[in-house]
């Protein structure tokens, strides 16, 4: 199948309930299993995760995860757990003895304790982790992390159809050598919420979701063609709640077609759900 082999799976919801139109709740596990057996026969080989995606890791780990590239990430909080304590964790919980990519989920925690990155550094010369690097919400950090010489291997980064900021870092990062990952495709489910239950923070944008949601049959497929077609981009992370939600991306994409262009630029509050007045 074309581009799908550009998707990789994002497991927030296996772990928690996440997602703005999320109506399903918290993937259930024997649904987790069917998701990942048929992923893989599709050619899906990718998987992203995080220690602070809730149960995520753990749910994965009960699973056979041969055959997938396994991400995830580490969040310096104020309980004392240090670098390798997530490492090691994450390792035990996914029953894998490394990892494909590891990412610092807030960049400005290595930026505020460097010695992280030569931690990093030497589990991957061990072996543990194959690919170090970043996932990135904000312009400004990667900024920072480029100021520092700090040249990482994998980068996440938010991008879909209203929101192009990271284009011009992920052409410069992949022209290094760095391996491009995607998430928010989707925008977290706000292209597909009803738009009339929405509050006012997103006035600006429901003339657009509505225009878009003309054809909501194909939308799923165009938003992901949108962004698999993209050079620059090697994995779009995309999170499912179940199956069939699954197979609707998939199938999408062998139908993908074209985006109406946009208008007008997007506020940057509408782009990053942390900042979502909901």
């Amino acid at each position: 199948m074309a581009f799908v082999d550009k998707i990789g799976l994002g497991t927030v919801q296996f772990g928690l309930q996440y997602g703005i139109s999320n109506d399903y709740g918290q993937t259930s596990s024997w649904e987790v299993e069917e998701i990942l057996k048929y992923g893989q026969s599709c050619g899906l080989n990718t998987i992203d995760t995080a220690s602070a995606y809730g149960t995520s890791e753990q749910v994965l780990g009960s699973n056979n995860l041969s055959g997938f590239n396994i991400v995830s990430k580490f969040l310096i909080k104020e309980d004392g757990r240090t670098l390798s304590d997530q490492l090691f964790k994450s390792l035990e919980l996914l029953n894998l003895r490394s990892l494909y990519g590891y990412m610092a989920h807030r960049a400005i925690d290595v930026i505020k304790f460097p010695e992280l990155w030569r931690e990093l550094k030497e589990y991957k010369n061990q072996g543990i982790i194959r690919k170090i690097g970043f996932s990135f919400n904000e312009i400004e950090e990667v900024d920072l992390v480029l100021s520092k010489g700090l040249i990482p291997d994998i980068v996440q980064v938010p991008y879909n159809y209203l929101d192009s900021r990271f284009k011009n870092y992920m052409i410069e990062l992949k022209d290094k050598g760095c391996e491009i990952h995607t998430r928010s495709a989707f925008l977290q489910g706000l292209f597909f919420a009803n738009i009339d239950s929405l509050g006012t923070f997103f006035d600006e944008l429901k003339p657009t979701l509505r225009k878009l949601q003309e054809n909501e049959s194909d939308l799923p497929g165009k938003l992901l063609g949108y962004c698999v077609e993209k050079k620059f981009i090697d994995k779009v992370i995309v999170g499912v709640n179940n199956i069939s939600q699954l197979k609707k991306n998939i199938s999408g994409i062998e139908k993908m077609s074209d985006l109406p262009p946009l208008k007008s630029k997007i506020k940057e509050s509408l782009l990053i759900p942390s900042k979502w007045q909901v």
